[in-house]
């Protein structure tokens, strides 16, 4: 006689997965390759995706992770957390065919740190050391920038001119994650200016919200996404800090039954840069082990997307309306 399954239920976080920069990011690639052919060269993961990546390396691009390493005269993607201008600088001087995909969330932050440097501030930079997208910014503005990634820090934060700072944020970061950093900055430094909270990256502060949804009603947390995105650890960091079992994975095949002991409701989202597929195969595996119930809670409905670059904006088959 069939063994009876268990029943379970899957409360899943809306919205979850892939963002519009990210989409545009992929996007960009794909479009590449139909247009000029493989390879593609990739200046580091386009996002961070193991998944994602190893598709579109099966497609024909070639994730590197300085332009050095690529040929004379090919065509070079910057990846989506942006770049230093130094590498632009490179990528001119060896005469490459470069193409941006860094997300125009991203290129704001570039655009308004510098605007401050411009202003005569020197810019306080709240991000984490090492993230990519901290370098990239880093190497945008010309002048001085502090960087800073959390209250401690900005407690300890020695300025040469604390009466002209200026600050801007790493995207994958929300209102949430920065707020306390902020108000730390804004007590000491009581002149200091910074953006409109409407500039933040919905995409990070959406997911966040849409976990924090469904932590009442869960035994357990599912993130899917890389262990190196910053947006995804953030969510899975979410769920310990509310003392619910919490596990961050790149799809199915980290799944662990004994992690469902005593579970009767589990939490499921995915980072930013975690693709559909990935989530769909994590629920399939559930639906092996366990009766299923699904439920979806709906936070907020994402519309925004970005334009391409304008050379290859006409490649697209299925042109949206742009941001």
């Amino acid at each position: 006689m069939q063994e009876t399954k268990r029943a379970l239920t899957i409360h899943h976080a809306s919205p979850r997965g892939f963002c519009a920069g990210v989409e545009r990011a992929v996007e960009i690639v794909e479009l590449a390759l139909e247009r000029y052919g493989p390879p593609v060269y990739v200046r580091h993961e386009i996002v961070h995706n193991k998944r994602v990546c190893d598709e579109l390396r099966a497609k024909g691009a070639r994730f590197v992770e300085e332009v050095s390493e690529v040929p004379k005269g090919a065509v070079v993607i910057f990846s989506a957390h942006g770049v230093a201008r130094r590498v632009e600088d490179e990528a001119t001087l060896r005469e490459l065919q470069p193409i941006d995909a860094t997300c125009p969330l991203v290129s704001k932050v570039h655009r308004e740190g510098q605007r401050y440097a411009d202003q005569g501030y020197d810019v306080v930079l709240i991000g984490h050391r090492g993230h990519p997208e901290i370098t990239g910014t880093l190497g945008r503005i010309a002048g001085q920038v502090y960087v800073v990634a959390d209250e401690e820090e900005a407690e300890a934060l020695s300025p040469e001119r604390p009466e002209r700072l200026a600050y801007v944020t790493q995207t994958t970061l929300s209102l949430t994650d920065t707020q306390g950093t902020i108000e730390v900055l804004k007590r000491r430094f009581p002149h200091i200016i910074g953006p409109s909270t409407k500039d933040i990256c919905y995409a990070s502060q959406n997911r966040q919200n849409a976990v924090s949804e469904l932590l009442s009603d869960v035994d357990l947390l599912l993130v899917v996404g890389a262990q190196n995105s910053s947006n995804s650890a953030r969510l899975r960091e979410m769920g310990e800090a509310k003392g619910i079992p919490s596990y961050l994975i790149d799809g199915a095949e980290d799944l662990d039954p004994a992690w469902f002991e005593g579970v009767e409701h589990v939490g499921l989202t995915a980072g930013a840069s975690a693709p559909a597929i990935s989530v769909r195969e994590v629920t399939a595996r559930l639906g092996e082990w366990f009766s299923l119930t699904e439920r979806t809670r709906v936070t907020v409905t994402e519309t925004t997307q970005f334009k391409l670059p304008p050379g290859l904006a006409s490649a697209n088959k299925n042109p949206q309306p742009t941001v």
